[in-house]
């Protein structure tokens, strides 16, 4: 039992990825609709964080849509409706995605009323979408996942995740992880990576990101 338990992916870490999305989209729901027309500094900061977390977002998707429900969908009969809902949830979400990054140049440029309301309203929509996407990929396809996808499948959507990501988002996105991430979790992701990377992150991203994030939040 203990040897086929090992071999399970360890689908916890989605749940600890969706907690940075979760996390970031609320943040941005409830800081851009109290910037003040004109204020273009505070609305170049938040528009620079969407930036990021959407380019976050999209990457994790696409990981899901190139590689692990074509995968599910060739290994299970009754479940296929879950997977094909989950990618209607992600073509939902992604119509949204991309009016938001059309919108947000001109707001961070212009910081005018219309554009920050029209955006306002699309994350407080995208919020909605999002919860209830990664509610029911939680409860129904992780699930699946430990029965029907192997550890190294497992492991290539992390790699998909990493070789994707811009080299000047690596420390931000890894302190995205590591802010709510209780002491397993944090050994667990800090211990996957290279000793190099760990030295950088804890001489130079923590300093980054903290700074980072007091600049969105205000505080």
């Amino acid at each position: 039992m203990a040897t086929a338990s090992r071999q399970r992916p360890n689908t916890h870490e989605m749940v600890v990825t969706h907690r940075v999305s979760r996390r970031e989209s609320r943040v941005l729901a409830a800081q851009v609709p109290g910037v003040r027309p004109g204020d273009t500094g505070r609305a170049r900061v938040l528009a620079a964080h969407l930036s990021d977390y959407l380019l976050a977002l999209h990457l994790h998707h696409s990981a899901e849509d190139e590689l692990l429900w074509p995968l599910l969908l060739a290994r299970v009969e009754l479940e296929a409706d879950v997977v094909r809902r989950m990618e209607q949830q992600h073509e939902r979400l992604a119509a949204g995605m991309e009016r938001m990054t059309r919108l947000a140049p001109a707001w961070a440029e212009h910081a005018d009323e219309e554009s920050r309301d029209a955006l306002s309203e699309l994350l407080m929509e995208h919020v909605g979408l999002l919860t209830e996407h990664l509610d029911d990929e939680e409860q129904n396809i992780l699930p699946l996942v430990e029965r029907h996808v192997s550890v190294s499948e497992w492991a290539k959507l992390s790699e998909h995740f990493t070789t994707h990501t811009p080299r000047d988002k690596q420390l931000f996105f890894l302190g995205a992880v590591l802010e709510d991430a209780d002491p397993r979790e944090r050994a667990h992701v800090l211990g996957g990576l290279p000793l190099p990377a760990r030295l950088v992150w804890h001489t130079v991203g923590r300093v980054r990101y903290a700074r980072r994030i007091r600049s969105v939040r205000g505080a």
